[in-house]
């Protein structure tokens, strides 16, 4: 601003304050929060009134509003009561089929297949003399028995049964998981369908069979519990399904004897020619979640038990006497556990495989001889290697507790465990002595988009010699079996 123009604005200024009346210099005078404030004028007068509905506009108001919640709740019930037919005829048509696939053919004339008899209250197989005795396990076969599932549940039955016709086995473990009630993914929370469409198709197969529960096998939102299921089986008195309610352990267990100690726990044996037991099979029931995690939705997954793990210790030492009244040798028979959820030892044991050589991806380059505690024999870990209330999991989603189910083996003779739940992990590790195994998953449903990754679907062959002594393949379904990958 120029020097005329300050000089311009303030005389107008002074003519102002000169011009002024006393009043309003009075009023200049008084400070600004002790000025008399202007009564604002009343709302009313400013905006129309609103006029009060009628009876007749109330009355046509509140049956409007009952047209619209009526017609949500109807296409509600028409959803769920379309969901309930297509559940209940996609399941009728997957156990037709299922009760319609071929039985295995036993075409090896050096490897017919046997039958186990009950002997002392197990069951047990004599298994010839210079021939092997195979397992085969499969794990997390994940079938949702709903409408939403039927397509890959279907994939997930021609898998099964293309294996097993392949493998000819002696026994088939399902280390967990047959069922997957999800209803976003299956479209129900029925998890007995699951159960009956597997179940026929290992019945119409005719392998001799069983299972350990897993986490998603008895979800709490499921339509049936544990006893239901358990019951389920006893009703249809399956000829090839050698699963068993489970021995009495100790007293402390609740009713059913399920919450406690699990479900299906039990010992089958196999006998030389000798009638010297020479391996004994462990399925343990490893439950599902714990510590108020009732959904899994904080990865808070469950251990076996103390009861378990007292009645393991006391099956193994009636072995070793009843070997030993045989005339066999006084140690304890050589044995491999089958259960869903991994020991922590797993997680243990490759915590050293990482720390020595990171993510494995070219195992080519790697020493098997890990350390003095592990040899690494295949596989990677192929989850997410996140941490879990303050621990790293290195990939592996064990139990969320210790147990000393490994502790005790180490002195009654186990050699081997074999589970599944982690569905990305396929690796084979010895630990302390012990094998430690992920079987190949076959999973097309629970996690998202797996159907499309195709490197961990198999099953894990286990061959046992007349000695009791072991090995172990990785048979990936695609590539061992020659068969093409499902279209997308």
């Amino acid at each position: 601003m120029s020097e005329e123009e300050k000089i311009t604005t303030e005389s107008e200024n002074l003519e102002d304050v000169e011009t002024a009346t006393p009043e309003a210099q009075e009023i200049a005078d008084i400070p600004a929060d002790e000025m008399p404030q202007e009564e604002p004028q009343k709302e009313g007068k400013k905006k129309k009134e609103r006029k009060k509905p009628t009876k007749e506009q109330k009355k046509k108001r509140a049956i409007k509003a009952l047209i619209i919640v009526g017609s949500i709740l109807l296409a509600f019930a028409i959803f769920i009561s379309g969901c309930a037919i297509a559940n209940a005829t996609g399941t009728k048509a997957l156990i037709t089929q299922a009760k319609s696939i071929e039985k295995v053919a036993y075409t090896d004339p050096d490897h017919p297949q046997i039958a186990p008899v009950k002997e002392d209250g197990y069951w047990t197989f004599t298994q010839p003399t210079d021939r092997e005795f195979k397992v085969l396990q499969l794990t997390d076969v994940h079938i949702g028995g709903g409408c939403f599932s039927s397509q890959k549940d279907a994939w997930a039955m021609n898998a099964v049964a293309t294996m097993i016709r392949a493998e000819q086995p002696d026994l088939v473990i399902v280390t967990g998981d047959i069922a997957y009630p999800v209803p976003f993914q299956a479209g129900t929370f029925n998890n007995l369908h699951a159960t009956q469409i597997f179940s026929n198709m290992m019945e119409s197969l005719g392998v001799y069979w069983t299972f350990a529960f897993g986490n998603h096998d008895t979800e709490i939102y499921g339509t049936h519990d544990k006893q239901a299921i358990v019951s389920y089986y006893e009703s249809m008195n399956f000829k090839y399904c050698l699963f068993e309610r489970n021995p009495a352990i100790d007293d402390t267990k609740t009713e059913g004897g399920f919450d406690v100690n699990g479900c299906g726990n039990s010992v089958i044996r196999i006998k030389n020619s000798d009638g010297i037991i020479t391996q004994a099979l462990v399925v343990l029931d490893s439950h599902s979640y714990f510590d108020g995690d009732y959904l899994g939705i904080q990865w808070k997954y469950d251990n076996l038990h103390q009861g378990q793990v007292d009645w393991y210790v006391q099956e193994m030492d009636k072995i070793k006497a009843y070997n030993a009244s045989k005339g066999g040798a006084d140690q304890y028979v050589k044995n491999i556990a089958f259960f869903h959820i991994p020991l922590v030892e797993y997680r243990d044991a490759w915590k050293q495989v990482i720390d020595k050589y990171g993510d494995v991806k070219n195992k080519s380059d790697m020493d098997p001889h890990i350390s003095d505690e592990v040899t690494y024999f295949y596989g990677v870990m192929g989850e997410s290697d996140k941490s879990r209330h303050g621990v790293r999991s290195y990939g592996v989603f064990c139990g969320y507790q210790e147990d000393n189910f490994f502790e005790e083996g180490l002195t009654h003779g186990l050699h081997a465990v074999f589970c599944g739940h982690d569905h990305y992990n396929n690796f084979s590790v010895e630990y302390k002595g012990v094998r430690l195994t992920y079987g190949m998953s076959i999973d097309y449903l629970a996690y998202p988009g797996i159907f499309k990754v195709h490197a961990q679907r198999g099953c894990t062959v286990i061959t046992i010699d007349d000695d009791g002594t072991f090995g172990v393949t990785a048979k990936n379904y695609y590539e061992a079996y020659g068969v093409k990958y499902e279209k997308e």
